[in-house]
């Protein structure tokens, strides 16, 4: 598995496993699988409701510690120093583990500054190997860089053919942070798996779109995070070392670019309140 260097000399693989939207009841088993397949970055939130069941899965898996990454995220409804320090410590519970690899702070509302003061202190106590943020426009990205003695090591940001984030990568390249990738294939929309475009040029390396857009992301050097329940697809996904795009077919996806999310604005007042007051248990 291809591997990122983080800036603090963490490495972390290329591509992971993701688990939001997976019921509870089915989160043992996709993790199974996955891990079965040879994923060994895992992806989960405390939002997702199923930290235990991936908790489950990775005990039951046999795998070293040492060759997992593990992520999961923080909650608005736990901001600040003494709710994200509870949290974490409510998380790596659930998650059978004594520390984590990656912890996001999930989203740039209510006090992500103490969270982050947590965060640095669960770090230098090597509680979690690296600290980072997720869904932080360069705005507020920037504000946390500027203001903190540890720099985020990741941005999890929507990133896909239709929203390919090139300005944002190319300031977090410049600051030290990686981008990381979620909704990679905009959960099908646009129509996205029968593209004429990406169609084509899975045709011509044997590939399947959802490959595409894999060596896609993983040639511009994003972190992704794909997701699927069925044991086939995930193993097409990791099946994506052996080939690589031409110049050319990298230009040409860079031209499905629209700049603009499939999904919500972040800093969108309606969506701002919305997620900014739910609360997760």
């Amino acid at each position: 598995m291809q591997t990122v260097a983080l800036n603090n000399g963490v490495r972390m693989p290329i591509l992971g496993f993701g688990v939001y939207q997976i019921p509870p009841e089915q989160t043992e088993r996709a993790v199974t699988d996955a891990l079965a397949a040879g994923y060994r970055h895992i992806d989960t939130a405390a939002a997702y409701g199923n930290e235990e069941a991936v908790g489950r899965a990775l005990r039951a898996s046999g795998i070293p510690r040492d060759e997992l990454f593990v992520t999961t995220k923080l909650w608005v409804s736990d901001a600040g120093e003494d709710g994200a320090r509870r949290a974490f410590d409510r998380s790596v519970q659930r998650l059978g583990l004594d520390r984590l690899d990656l912890f996001l702070i999930h989203q740039p509302y209510g006090d992500y500054y103490g969270s982050w003061r947590a965060m640095q202190d669960l770090h230098r106590q090597g509680l979690t190997r690296a600290i980072g943020v997720s869904n932080f426009h360069l705005d507020r990205l920037v504000d946390l860089l500027d203001h903190n003695e540890i720099p985020p090591a990741v941005d999890q940001i929507e990133t896909h053919p239709y929203f390919q984030r090139t300005d944002d990568q190319a300031l977090m390249r410049e600051r030290g942070v990686q981008i990381e990738s979620w909704g990679p294939f905009a959960e099908g929309r646009n129509d996205l798996f029968t593209d004429p475009l990406l169609s084509g040029i899975g045709a011509a390396h044997g590939k399947s779109v959802a490959q595409v857009v894999l060596r896609w992301l993983i040639q511009r050097e994003v972190v992704v995070i794909s997701k699927s329940v069925r044991p086939e697809r995930m193993a097409e996904n990791l099946d994506v070392f052996d080939f690589v795009l031409t110049d050319d077919e990298m230009a040409r996806i860079a031209e499905m670019d629209t700049g603009a999310s499939l999904f919500f604005d972040h800093r969108d007042p309606v969506m701002v309140s919305r997620l900014g007051n739910a609360r997760v248990d």
